[in-house]
């Protein structure tokens, strides 16, 4: 790093992201990306937007906003977009932490929390999962900061029931509780069914991984009224033009192709319940994910040695350096006979 870089950046740990090696050609499942292309109306209006890229976008992303709304039966006043989810969990940060308001999120879930608390020097505690990764509701009961669930979570795939999130929200009625739901598609509740209820629930969704939109960034924040105003405080003290014509246009034509998504949606579930129980055939333990990926290891193999054997034999997964889950790789779901693979070749390392 520079002599230039401020003394503040320069003790950040940032976010890593899943590897993307160039030199072979890899089954990918490091990443939770969906293994299936956008459907076909989605190709045909980005390719529209292309002639009108020497415009800016909408910056309030009215068309789009305007069919988020209609998809999730809420206003649309009630939803922001944005470049990724991420972005929508960074104005939260900025929006709603200070150095008196914290957040508390578990030990085990997605790495950007840390990341953004420590960017924002926003206070953050986090609370253990219970021994089998599963999350207790009465831990999060009565706290004196704001909560950020990923739901299902990030890393482990567990899913509490909308009305464990309610009673997290009932039991903090003057505290902001985001949940974080870039994975509900595949087998979880979305918590924007508690919104008439809870004015304290700021739910945050993406078209990363059930939408096929990995490549494009388009996230969005479902909430009421006035948590939308506060983070377009944010956003409009940042970039106003966060998202690009093509990406509104591509989401635009995926909630139009519903249909499609939702059967994609549907593969992915099988492959992972049909995956889930070849790798228990094979003696590893796997959770009872509810995402797009299955969290899973065997006794007889540390985690990290695992996935380099995986990664020589041309398959990629996620492995993690947490204390808790060092000995267990992250697996995306993807074809039938990707997964396919996968099992035949931890059948042969396991031998």
């Amino acid at each position: 790093m520079s002599r230039f870089l401020s003394s503040r950046l320069s003790r950040l740990g940032t976010y890593v992201p899943g590897e993307q090696p160039q030199d072979r050609q890899y089954i990918k499942l490091n990443t939770n990306e969906s293994p299936y292309p956008p459907a076909p109306l989605t190709e045909e209006k980005v390719r529209e937007a292309l002639w009108q890229l020497h415009l800016y976008p909408d910056p309030d992303c009215r068309a789009l906003t305007k069919a988020l709304a209609e998809y999730n039966a809420v206003l649309p006043e009630q939803i922001l977009c944005a470049n990724g989810s991420d972005d929508i969990l960074s104005y939260i940060f900025l929006a709603f932490g200070d150095a008196k308001r914290g957040f508390s999120f578990p030990d085990i879930t997605y790495g950007f929390y840390q990341v953004y608390g420590d960017f924002y020097s926003v206070p953050y505690r986090k609370i253990p999962l219970r021994e089998d990764f599963s999350l207790a509701p009465e831990d999060y009961f009565a706290l004196d900061s704001g909560i950020i669930l990923a739901n299902p979570n990030a890393q482990t795939g567990l899913a509490l029931e909308l009305k464990q999130i309610a009673a997290i929200a009932e039991k903090n009625p003057d505290q902001l509780v985001v949940v974080d739901e870039a994975y509900v598609d595949f087998g979880g509740e979305s918590a924007a069914a508690l919104l008439p209820e809870y004015d304290n629930i700021l739910v945050v969704r993406t078209f990363s991984k059930s939408r096929s939109l990995a490549g494009g960034r388009l996230g969005y924040a479902i909430a009421g009224k006035e948590l939308i105003v506060d983070l377009n405080t944010v956003k409009y003290s940042i970039n106003p033009y966060n998202v690009n014509r093509m990406t509104q246009a591509a989401g635009i034509a995926a909630l139009q192709e519903d249909g499609y998504y939702v059967d994609c949606c549907k593969r992915i579930m099988s492959t992972r319940e049909s995956t889930k129980k070849a790798l228990q055939a094979l003696g590893m333990e796997v959770t009872d994910s509810k995402a797009n990926f299955l969290l899973a290891h065997h006794a007889s193999i540390e985690g990290e040695a695992l996935y380099r054997s995986l990664k020589e034999r041309g398959i990629l997964v996620r492995h993690f350096k947490d204390q808790r889950i060092r000995d267990w790789i992250r697996i995306s779901i993807g074809t039938e006979k990707q997964m396919a693979r996968l099992v035949a070749e931890i059948g042969a390392i396991l031998e």
